[in-house]
C-alpha cells in the first residue's frame, strides 16, 4: 500500500505541475491551453498505475486478480486526481480568479475570426455565462476538476488491470 502510495503522489505532482508550468506560461497571452497536451500530460502520469501493479504483481509470485489491480490503479488515480483538484482549486482562487472571463474572450474571439455564426457566438456566450455561475460554487467547482481527471485515471486502471491480471493457474501467460 505504500507503494501505491507514492506512486499516487508522484503521479499526483507530475500532473499538477504540469498544468500549473502550462497555466503561468499560457496566462497573459492570447494563447490558449492544448486539450490534447493535457490529457496526455493525464496518461503520462497514469502510466504508473502500470509500473504499480506490475510491481506489485512481481513481488507476490507474478499473480494478480483483476480487482487488486483495479484496486491499486484506483488509489493512484485517486490521490493523483486529489492533487491535481487541490492545484487547480489553489491556483484558480489565488492566482487566476478571472481564467474562465480569459478564455471566454479568447474563445469568442476565435470563434469569431473564424467565421462562427452570431448565433454560435451567443450559444457560446451562454455555456461560459452557465460555468462561471456553476464555479461559484466551490463544492460544484472541485467536482466538475474531478470530471476532468478522474475518468481518465479510471480507464487506465481498467486497461492495466486486463492487461497485467495473472491467475495462479496460468504461468505461461507473461506479460
Amino acid at each position: 500500500m505504500k507503494k501505491t502510495i507514492i506512486y499516487g503522489l508522484i503521479a499526483g505532482l507530475f500532473v499538477t505541475l504540469v498544468m500549473d508550468i502550462g497555466m503561468a506560461n499560457i496566462y497573459d497571452t492570447d494563447k490558449q491551453g492544448s486539450m490534447l497536451f493535457g490529457y496526455t500530460t493525464m496518461l503520462v502520469a497514469f502510466s504508473l498505475i502500470f509500473v504499480s501493479i506490475k510491481s506489485y504483481r512481481d513481488r507476490n509470485g507474478g499473480f494478480i486478480s483483476f480487482g487488486r489491480a483495479f484496486q491499486i490503479g484506483l488509489w493512484i488515480s485517486l490521490i493523483a486526481s486529489t492533487m491535481y483538484v487541490m492545484g487547480w482549486m489553489i491556483e484558480y482562487y489565488v492566482f487566476f480568479p478571472d481564467f474562465y472571463d480569459k478564455s471566454e474572450i479568447h474563445s469568442l474571439a476565435k470563434m469569431k475570426a473564424a467565421g462562427a455564426t452570431p448565433a454560435l457566438v451567443q450559444a457560446k456566450e451562454q455555456y461560459y455565462d452557465q460555468v462561471k455561475q456553476m464555479v461559484k460554487n466551490p463544492v460544484v467547482h472541485v467536482l466538475m476538476t474531478y470530471v476532468e481527471i478522474l475518468p481518465v485515471g479510471l480507464l487506465v486502471s481498467v486497461v492495466a488491470a486486463l492487461i497485467l491480471k495473472r491467475r495462479a493457474g496460468n504461468p505461461n501467460l507473461v506479460v
